[in-house]
Order: C-alpha cells, then structure tokens, then sequence
C-alpha cells in the first residue's frame, strides 16, 4: 500500500484508509461483532495504517470496536476519533445537540482513550462546529490536551474555510474530514485551496457517495429502517435514477481502465492532490480489497480531463441531508 503524508505535519498513513462507522452504526443494523473485528485486522494486512471512528458511532460501540480489533498493532496504525456531540447517556437518542465546551471535550478524550485503549489519540477531530463555542476556544482546549500527551494532533469536520483558519491560528490544524466525491464537490471552492495554503491535510468521508458510487444501486434499491440513507434526500428512488449518469462515467473509464466504478471514484480522489487520504467504509472483505485496490489504478491527467469535462455536464440532483442535518455543515 503506498503512503501518504496528512498535510505538512501530520503523520505518514496509507494512502487509503477505512472508515469505521458502518461496522457498528447508521447502515441497518449491526454487523457481526467477531467478523468486524477479524475485517479490521485484515485491513491491517493487507497495507491500511489509517482508522476512522467517533465515540458517536454507536454511541460508543464503534471506539470499542476499533480499540479491540487494533490493539495487537497499536504501533503500526493511526487512529483518528472525534469529539463535538452531546450524547444521550441511555442510549435512547443517538445525539441531543453538539458541544464542543473545553471541559466537555476534555471528558470526551478521557472516555475515548479508554475505548480505544490508548496513551494518546493520534488525531482528535472535532465533529461539527459548535455555533455556541468560538473556535479559538475548541482549539485552545485540544491545545492542552496535546500539551498533556493525551492527543497527538487536531482536526476539524465539515468546517468552513474562515473557521479553519481561525483554529489553525490557536492550534495547528493537521488535517480537515469532509464529504467529499464526485457527487459532493463543495470542498473544492473555499476548503481545499485553504488546506493547501496552511499545509493541512485532507481526509474525505464519503468518497463513495454513502455507497451510490460504486454502482450497486438503482432506483429500485430500498434500505431498512435502520439505515439512514433511507432519510437522506439523494437516496429517494427518482434521485438515484436522476444521477445514474455519474456512475455511467464510471463504469466507462472503469471499462478501460480494466477497474470498477468504485476503485474510478477512489483513484480520481487521490490524484486530486498528494495530500488527500480517502476513507472508504465497508463491512465485506471483497469490498476492502476491491477498494484498497483504486491505489494502484493510475489516472491520467487526459483521464482526469476527461472526468471533470463529462462530470461538469452532469448535474448531481438532490441535497446530502434534511436541512435541519446541513445546517449544521460548513460553519
């Protein structure tokens, strides 16, 4: 697996990593807890060295997870994990509202480092912004905490450019996590011009547009009521349909390239910039594979061009999430 560097001080990780969540949270119901654990020491195996959770993943259940199934190779991989929700204790409401108040983060890191079963986290993301919270103050917080060896370096999720800067300014921001894809290019407006300039690495969720990427859906697929693409806007039956013509691109570069649409949308990720880590979640072996699989399709810069000439003439339909859920983005 090739390596990548997560901006200018960030550390050196797979150029690929996996996101974690779906193994135990948001995509129906839970899978096998032994089979997640024996998929993450295989994605181990097999070259990946970055992970992806959050203690609102479950809530709780993901941290655990990911602290079991990685300890034996503690030394060998980074894991990321967030802060910024209040979490219904009861577990009867995944998430009551964000907060991102400095004693609240400094118990989040506490209850973290215990679940993952770690000395230090390696990378502490802040999991929205908080609007009642100035920024200065998060990054002052997590300053301290690196200052205590309890984490190693700081992130922002879903940020705005000017928040960015903002925190970066208190404390170094190593990398920024956002939706990003061929069906979600927000970022590239504000976002990764300003990561570029402050020498802050990338880290896009999503990058196979929650799995519609890949070519496996249609506007006949249906999800359970636990799964919450089923709430999403882009998830309807005539949106699917509507956006078909973006995985069509896929599968005819894909057809050349003697790859599938999903490794496409991976490797045009990762010749944006050399500084962008895709993390791609999945619950299965063979997708794994197939997904660590896009680091060794090259694409062309005439590939490239073509891409983003066919793809400015496909209009992506329908918004990511409910608008009471992208309020809370990109601030």
């Amino acid at each position: 697996m090739q390596k990548r560097r997560l901006g200018t001080r960030g550390p050196e990780v797979s150029a690929i990593g996996l996101g974690c969540m779906g193994m135990s949270f948001s995509y129906g119901p839970a899978p096998n807890r032994q089979e997640m654990i024996s998929l993450l020491r295989s994605a181990v195996e097999r070259g990946v060295r970055f992970f992806d959770t959050a203690e609102a993943y479950g809530p709780f259940a993901n941290e655990e997870l990911v602290g079991e199934a990685l300890a034996p190779f503690r030394d060998r991989v980074v894991i990321a994990t967030k802060f910024g929700f209040e979490l219904d204790p009861a577990g009867e409401r995944e998430q009551l509202g964000v907060d991102s108040r400095s004693e609240h983060i400094k118990e989040v890191a506490e209850g973290s480092l215990k679940r993952l079963n770690v000395d230090a986290i390696d990378l502490f993301y802040q999991h929205r912004v908080d609007p009642d919270v100035p920024i200065e103050d998060v990054a002052g917080a997590v300053r301290d905490l690196i200052q205590e060896g309890k984490v190693k370096h700081f992130g922002l999720s879903e940020a705005a450019a000017g928040t960015i800067r903002r925190a970066h300014a208190v404390q170094p921001i190593t990398a920024v996590q956002s939706e990003y894809s061929m069906w979600t290019r927000d970022p590239e407006a504000e976002v990764l011009p300003t990561l570029e300039e402050l020498g802050i690495g990338f880290v896009p969720f999503s990058p196979l547009g929650r799995g519609f990427l890949t070519g496996k859906m249609d506007a006949h697929t249906t999800f359970d009521s636990s799964d919450f693409r089923a709430g999403l806007p882009r998830f309807t039956p005539q949106v699917l349909e509507a956006n078909q013509a973006l995985v069509d691109l896929l599968r005819m570069i894909g057809d050349r390239k003697g790859a599938t649409p999903a490794q496409i949308a991976l490797a045009w990720l990762l010749a944006q910039r050399p500084w962008i880590v895709p993390i791609p979640g999945t619950t299965k072996l063979e997708r794994l594979e197939e997904n660590l699989g896009a680091a060794e399709v090259g694409l062309t810069s005439e590939d490239r061009a073509e891409i983003d000439r066919a793809a400015s003439k496909i209009r992506v339909e329908g918004a990511r999430y409910p608008e009471h859920l992208e309020q809370m983005t990109g601030r």
